[in-house]
């Protein structure tokens, strides 16, 4: 069966997002989180905080494609620094791929950003050391200034 994902199913997953407590929102593509390839648009708005975090599976590669709008991916290194800041936008960079154990970010540049990700399967919920420990929790008081930060951060 051909799966279609047509403009308007999509302008309201962007829609979604910017009405979303997290400022975004998911739509998987894969058929179940067993699946051996882990396939989903997301749409996010520039309030969204993706906490620091790195897959350590030797197969957890990451594949990050920009569709519209524009994300900065952020790489940091096991003590925090911020290694490189990669822009994600139409006039440059479309899409990167991250290898396994490399800690990273994103912080969303333009309301209705909308990116596809692609992963190894099956999905596995993060434990809690794969979280950066020097970077606060998605809905603790230091996020937003944590955030702000991150907008303003650049590589030593």
């Amino acid at each position: 069966m051909i799966k279609l994902y047509e403009t308007h199913t999509l302008a309201e997953l962007t829609q979604e997002a910017a009405g979303a407590e997290r400022h975004r929102a998911h739509l998987n593509i894969h058929e179940s989180l067993q699946a051996p390839v882990q396939r989903l648009f997301i749409a996010l708005e520039p309030g969204t905080y993706i906490r620091p975090h790195r897959h350590p599976q030797p197969n957890k590669w990451e594949f990050f494609l920009l569709l519209e709008g524009e994300i900065d991916a952020l790489v940091f290194d096991e003590a925090g620094a911020l290694q490189q800041r990669i822009v994600l936008a139409p006039s440059r960079t479309r899409a990167i791929e991250l290898p396994p154990n490399t800690w990273h970010s994103y912080v969303c540049r333009k309301p209705g950003t909308l990116v596809v990700e692609v992963k190894e399967g099956p999905y596995l919920p993060p434990a809690e050391e794969d979280f950066a420990p020097w970077a606060p929790a998605e809905n603790s008081p230091q996020a937003a200034e944590y955030l702000a930060h991150l907008r303003k951060l650049q590589p030593a």
